[in-house]
């Protein structure tokens, strides 16, 4: 017995020691929360355990305070016998220390004002969320919408530059699957770029020789027919719904002489501003001539000193974009020849059956507006419209407009689907306002470039696009296998060490 109650002292003091301590380090985490106010607990501060006596009947030391410290406690050996056994229930336990009070006038770190449950930390978190997302939007946008007025405001300046090698691109996409099937062919690429750029220029000349010489060649007899349309026209007026007088006609043409007179200056000027226009044309035509040379002869070698120019991080990406571009590049124009030759052919005929005069020089101009898509053909087409009008009456000049139209519909409808849809993939709506967006900032160059660059932007974007969600799933399968990898490693010490103990 003395054995045991000896055995069970030893016990006692050693769990009062493992309670003091447990006491000690829950008063000190206590006070660190207490210093931090914005250190919330993670869990919810609960009794300190204390061991219980045993309540056997025979006799047992209790300890005397578990309270009192652990060094105090062992030192002393403050131990009491009581005469009766304690029961459990009665057993003394250690004081739950109260959590400590927020301070309620703590002031925020570097704010200078003091701390408020409601109040947010910092002014930022005031702001509402989708408050922010459109201010954050809105300055992007903003800077966007600056840095594409700096690129068009030089583009501007540089605008016969800019045009001769928009230019230059489209005949050189034109013309490079010859290059390219000439060398294929074994030929020299100086003899097949040599070549192909001078059959290119042989076909423009021809077609502007076949234009002046029809025109010079029915001049005279549409002169003679204009001059009639306008007398039928004069006999209308008189005649007509609007019974006008030979008087009133008379001052109409005579207010029409007077304006003319009373300008000269203007029209003096305007001549000047033309033949400015003629040089810049000439020159334009030049440069245009002298870049598709080398487009068609060192193309290759141009995109990559283009590429070395870009950041060392986007050159991949680009590397991968500009093929693609050039494919949709290609497909565009020589479907748009395509298109264009199919809307002169259909209206040329149309508008010789009807007795038109000129009826070849207005394909051959409905075919260069046809590089315009959707709209180009029907503007260019007026000028059909308005020669039948002066030289065949009303009635043809109506059956020219309806002919203009049906060939329209058929373009919009079955041509551009068919010929255009893969390589533009540009919805009508956005062809339409393209073209006028060009045509407002760079008139008739602007509309005819256009469509093209939204084309070849929509190919590249759809291409840096794709790459990316390429690259995020390569990113996330990769993460994924790290993870599975690690759990494994994990796993496996845990199924050896049972194993071992066996």
């Amino acid at each position: 017995m003395a054995r045991g109650g000896k055995a069970f002292k030893a016990v006692a003091k050693g769990m009062a020691v493992v309670a003091s301590a447990a006491a000690v380090i829950e008063r000190r985490r206590r006070a660190a929360m207490a210093a931090d106010p914005h250190e919330l607990p993670t869990e919810a501060p609960g009794p300190v355990p204390v061991p219980r006596t045993d309540p056997a009947p025979a006799p047992a030391p209790v300890v005397a305070s578990v309270a009192a410290s652990a060094g105090e406690a062992v030192a002393a050996g403050a131990v009491a016998e009581p005469s009766a056994p304690v029961p459990a229930a009665t057993a003394p336990t250690a004081p739950a220390a109260a959590p400590p009070a927020p301070a309620a006038h703590t002031a925020h770190a570097g704010l200078g004002r003091e701390y408020h449950p409601g109040r947010p930390a910092t002014p930022a978190e005031a702001v509402p969320w989708g408050l922010r997302v459109a201010a954050e939007s809105t300055w992007r946008l903003l800077l966007l919408g600056a840095a594409l007025y700096v690129i068009f405001y030089v583009v501007d300046m540089l605008r016969l530059v800019a045009f001769s090698v928009l230019a230059s691109l489209l005949i050189s996409a034109l013309l490079e699957p010859s290059v390219s099937w000439l060398r294929r062919r074994g030929v020299p690429r100086s003899l097949a770029a040599g070549g192909v750029f001078l059959s290119g220029l042989a076909g423009i000349g021809l077609v502007g020789w076949f234009v002046v010489w029809q025109v010079s060649t029915n001049l005279p007899d549409v002169t003679a027919q204009v001059k009639d349309g306008v007398n039928q026209l004069r006999d209308w007026l008189i005649t007509g719904p609007l019974h006008l007088t030979q008087q009133q006609i008379k001052d109409f043409a005579d207010q029409i002489t007077k304006a003319i007179t009373t300008n000269t200056d203007q029209l003096t000027s305007a001549s000047i501003t033309g033949a400015q226009i003629a040089v810049e044309i000439l020159t334009s035509l030049l440069m245009t001539f002298f870049t598709t040379f080398f487009l068609l002869y060192d193309g290759e070698r141009i995109w990559n000193w283009a590429l070395r120019g870009l950041p060392r991080h986007s050159r991949f990406a680009m590397a991968g974009a500009g093929p693609k571009a050039w494919a949709t590049l290609t497909a565009y124009v020589r479907g748009t020849v395509c298109v264009a030759f199919i809307d002169a052919v259909c209206i040329g005929i149309g508008i010789d059956l009807l007795g038109v005069p000129l009826a070849m020089p207005l394909a051959v101009i409905i075919f260069l507006g046809a590089f315009v898509p959707l709209v180009g053909a029907l503007v260019t087409g007026t000028v059909a419209v308005l020669i039948a009008l002066v030289t065949q009456g009303p009635w043809t000049a109506l059956m020219v407009l309806v002919v203009l139209i049906a060939v329209m519909q058929v373009e919009s409808h079955i041509l551009q689907p068919l010929i255009l849809g893969r390589a533009v993939r540009v919805h009508p709506l956005g062809v339409v306002l393209g073209v006028a967006a060009g045509g407002i900032i760079g008139g008739i160059g602007g509309a005819v470039v256009a469509v093209p660059l939204i084309a070849v932007t929509n190919t590249v974007v759809g291409h840096l696009r794709r790459r990316n969600e390429a690259g995020q799933a390569v990113f996330t399968a990769l993460e994924a296998a790290r993870e599975t990898a690690e759990r494994t490693a994990a796993a496996q010490p845990a199924a050896v060490q049972p194993a071992a103990a066996d």
